[in-house]
């Protein structure tokens, strides 16, 4: 869809819809007002009859308003000006661009971009307009025979600021925004693909096909030969059980200066886990294809990265693997020597994505990072503790976890600091190795990201458990949400900003489920 910039009167604007909010109760905005005026009171006449209370949810779609150029006018409901905040913002668009899109205005100019949202600025604002429209937009229907296609779709908005002077801020946000749906868009892709096509294999395909659409990406592939030779043993401890090979996919953005230390990103690509040994339960199986969100969400963030051409180094490393039962499978009990050396006891297969992060955790060394941050669906305790709207976060500086928490509040994609206390690295402990790789059913998200943190010591750390945000169980509304795309672009375009070093650090996640909806 098409996004552009522009101030102007709202009755001189000749499109097929002007889109305008209504506060509670029957309190025309500013724009409304202006309308109003030159309508001789209209909006106002139909306010007063009650066709429009201004709760937030309502529309009501006005033809041939008098003294206006545009064939439409969209009222929205805005709800209470006083407690307009970042959420019910969000609602507003989204609310917005649904009815655009269903009532055949092809195009349209909005004026909600100038409502006065708590806090938050004209390029706030208009990202998050442009974020929430793609996002409202959004559809999965390449393996559909027939698609369901709108007769007259939205195509494109103009979005309006109350002066020029805000227009190269304006458009910037504009930039950030489009850039960012796309990595999103692209995260939710791969998520939403079932596990026979996207598969390791497929995604390093799709890695190297990113890297020929950017010249400052490049990529590497490890492949199952060269993982065992080098002594990635945990990582190929979950993927012997399946048919499918393993792979290490290695992406490298390099825009900052030659010497500058990279931020690295690890994403968790569990492409199916069915638990291993150690089976699922049959019921809601079917969402183990999204255990590869954390994967998904790097390639998206690489994706957004190289369009903006940040100046940063960035490095992406993806243990994609799929974990199935066979004769070939780990077992329980079976201990296992990582790539640190360290030897794990595996007390739970179905505790995989923990085993595939701290071979590459400790493969990360050798880029000397600035900051290492692993997304990952590591555990179902994480779903039980903070629900679908917060990310788990665990790290080893707090610089780092102050950067994440500010970038989640700024995207709106937030995440929730969880404690990483030396108290629980005892429930780890194992009688036949050095560790064990579940500790317990208490604290299932904490001791997990415990558990990555022995391989995390040599640099700063932080671990985002996504394992409830990154996709949507409701029937309808089913499918991978593409986070935290949105919190990871923001933190490095605030990266991008500064220009003294920073000294981040966190930690990974991963959990032992038994009853809570496993996902590790």
């Amino acid at each position: 869809m098409e996004f552009n910039i522009k101030s102007g009167h709202p009755e001189k604007q000749r499109t097929a819809c002007i889109v305008i909010g209504i506060y509670e109760p029957r309190r025309l905005s500013e724009t409304a007002k202006q309308l109003d005026e030159v309508s001789i009171g209209h909006l106002s006449s139909i306010l007063r009859r009650g066709d429009l209370e201004g709760k937030i949810g309502q529309t009501l779609l006005l033809h041939n308003v008098p003294g206006t150029l545009s064939d439409r006018i969209l009222l929205v409901g805005c709800g209470r000006e006083r407690e307009l905040g970042d959420t019910q913002y969000r609602k507003i668009i989204a609310e917005a661009i649904r009815t655009l899109h269903e009532t055949g205005s092809m195009e349209a100019v909005c004026y909600l971009t100038e409502l006065n949202v708590k806090g938050r600025d004209t390029a706030w604002k208009i990202r998050h307009a442009i974020e929430t429209a793609q996002a409202t937009l959004y559809s999965f229907d390449q393996l559909k025979t027939k698609k369901e296609a709108t007769r007259r779709p939205l195509r494109k908005i103009v979005l309006s600021i109350t002066s020029r002077r805000e227009l190269t801020l304006a458009e910037q946000a504009s930039r950030e925004a489009q850039a960012v749906s796309s990595g999103v868009r692209l995260a939710k892709d791969l998520a939403n693909l079932p596990s026979n096509i996207c598969t390791p294999s497929y995604l390093a395909e799709q890695a190297k096909g990113l890297c020929q659409l950017h010249e400052k990406l490049t990529c590497k592939i490890l492949t199952e030969v060269q993982l065992e030779k080098q002594g990635f043993n945990t990582l190929m401890s979950v993927a012997k059980g399946s048919e499918e090979p393993p792979r290490l996919i290695i992406l490298e953005y390099r825009g900052g200066k030659k010497n500058e230390n990279p931020i690295v990103l690890v994403g968790k690509g569990v492409t199916f886990d069915s638990g291993g040994i150690s089976l699922k339960p049959a019921m809601d199986m079917d969402e183990m294809k999204f255990d590869m969100c954390g994967a998904a969400s790097v390639l998206g963030s690489f994706s957004t990265l190289a369009e903006l051409q940040l100046p940063l180094n960035v490095v992406g490393l993806i243990p994609a693997v799929e974990n199935l039962p066979s004769g070939k499978a780990s077992k329980p009990g079976d201990v296992i020597t990582s790539l640190s050396g360290q030897t794990v006891e595996i007390l739970n297969t179905d505790a995989e994505g923990r085993l595939i992060l701290c071979d590459v955790l400790t493969y990360v060394e050798r880029y000397k990072p600035e900051v290492v941050i692993d997304i990952a669906t590591l555990t179902g305790a994480c779903v039980i503790a903070l629900g679908k709207h917060a990310h788990g976060l665990f790290s080893n500086h707090n610089p780092l976890t102050n950067d994440l928490l500010n970038a989640g509040k700024v995207s709106g994609d937030r995440a929730w600091e969880l404690p990483l206390w030396e108290d629980y690295q005892e429930q780890l402990d194992s009688r036949f190795a050095d560790m064990a790789n579940v500790g317990g059913k208490e604290a299932g998200s904490i001791t997990a990201a415990c558990f990555l943190a022995r391989f995390t010591k040599k640099y700063h750390w932080a671990h985002l458990d996504i394992a409830g945000t990154a996709w949507l169980t409701a029937k309808k509304k089913k499918g991978a949400t593409g986070r935290p795309v949105p919190l990871l672009t923001q933190y490095l375009i605030e990266r991008s900003h500064e220009k003294s070093p920073v000294s981040p650090t966190a930690m990974p996640d991963d959990s032992n489920l038994d009853e809570l909806s496993e996902l590790d």
